[in-house]
């Protein structure tokens, strides 16, 4: 493939998927062959991205185009899973947007499809591929921060109201996927509560709690019902202290050397310590383009990606977890107000 471009089509052209398009249109060796939407007004709009674009109502005509490579979906979270397995059993490398599935069972058979064809599968975990983040986990690799004893993120704003999928699912999966990227590892228990204010049944608020075995910590806030707009994820290790804010303009991580440190008058007893505080340089590099570009890296040279399908499987796990401990918290507070 290294002498002709990828050729791709992107299915799914409402919130996100025109700016998955335009990023893919505008890649390097990259050819945006297909827009696919089962909406005309959505493919028209979309159609100026790449005015030379094959139009389509579906995944089907993509399918049988036996010239295409790979295919992005950016279709309703229920959808992912049951297409990316259709793009797959066709032989064709699959991009899907998070989460890859809204069970572990069906992530799990996306993963296995894609091992089982020889394909590339990834998931859209967008955060893994920010400059800031992979900033933020250089820096808890090299030992900087030390042990990493816990971290909370915050991921709120007044934002659009969902019907089918609740504040855990549209939002948490951005922080579960980046907390298992730092953690390396999963958690051994988890724990959600959440409340439905807008529309019942459809949680706007969720705390969410995981506790990994080696001890670290991790406390997550999504809420779309909120009067701040953050994106913000603090970790805090033995040694230092670590910030990253999504939106700040400028110095989006920061690292604190802040902690306790043994006092070395009295055995066994701590006394603060408040050092320097400093912001590495980040690339300034939007994350769309990439994840987009590591894609299409990914599929021609046949490497896994950062966010493969195993990684997928992780993050829908979690997820589920903690939405069934959301459901038993919600009907236990139902019980006891009934």
């Amino acid at each position: 493939m290294s002498d002709r471009p990828v050729r791709l089509g992107v299915v799914g052209l409402g919130y996100w998927g025109p700016n998955l398009a335009r990023n893919f249109a505008s890649i390097p060796g990259c050819e945006l062959r297909w827009l696919a939407d089962e909406r005309p007004e959505a493919r028209e709009r979309a159609s100026a991205i790449r005015p030379d674009a094959r139009l389509a109502e579906g995944l089907d005509e993509l399918l049988a185009d036996p010239e295409l490579d790979a295919v992005v979906l950016a279709t309703p979270v229920p959808t992912h899973a049951g297409l990316a397995l259709r793009v797959l059993d066709a032989g064709k490398h699959c991009f899907v947007e998070k989460p890859l599935a809204q069970s572990a069972a069906d992530a799990e058979r996306a993963a296995e499809a894609a091992e089982a064809a020889g394909k590339v599968l990834m998931v859209g975990h967008l955060l893994e591929y920010h400059p800031g983040v992979r900033k933020l986990k250089e820096i808890a690799d090299s030992g900087a921060l030390g042990d990493i004893r816990y971290l909370y993120s915050h991921r709120l704003n007044l934002g659009q109201l969902r019907e089918d999928e609740n504040a855990l699912w549209s939002l948490g999966a951005h922080d579960v996927s980046v907390a298992l990227h730092l953690a390396g590892e999963e958690p051994m228990e988890v724990e959600a509560r959440g409340e439905s204010y807008m529309r019942p049944g459809v949680e706007d608020v969720v705390f969410c709690y995981l506790r990994f075995p080696s001890g670290l910590a991790a406390h997550l806030h999504l809420s779309w019902l909120d009067p701040h707009k953050e994106r913000r994820l603090t970790v805090v290790g033995s040694k230092q202290m670590a910030t990253f804010d999504d939106m700040a303009l400028d110095g989006k991580v920061t690292v604190y050397d802040k902690g306790f440190d043994e006092s070395a008058t009295s055995y066994g007893e701590y006394i603060t310590r408040a050092g320097d505080t400093w912001s590495p340089r980040i690339d300034n590099i939007e994350p769309l383009r990439v994840e987009c570009e590591h894609f299409v890296a990914c599929v021609r040279d046949g490497a896994p990606p950062l966010s493969d399908g195993a990684s997928g499987v992780r993050v829908v796990r979690v997820l589920e977890a903690l939405q069934e401990s959301l459901a038993t918290s919600t009907r236990e507070t139902r019980a006891r107000a009934g």
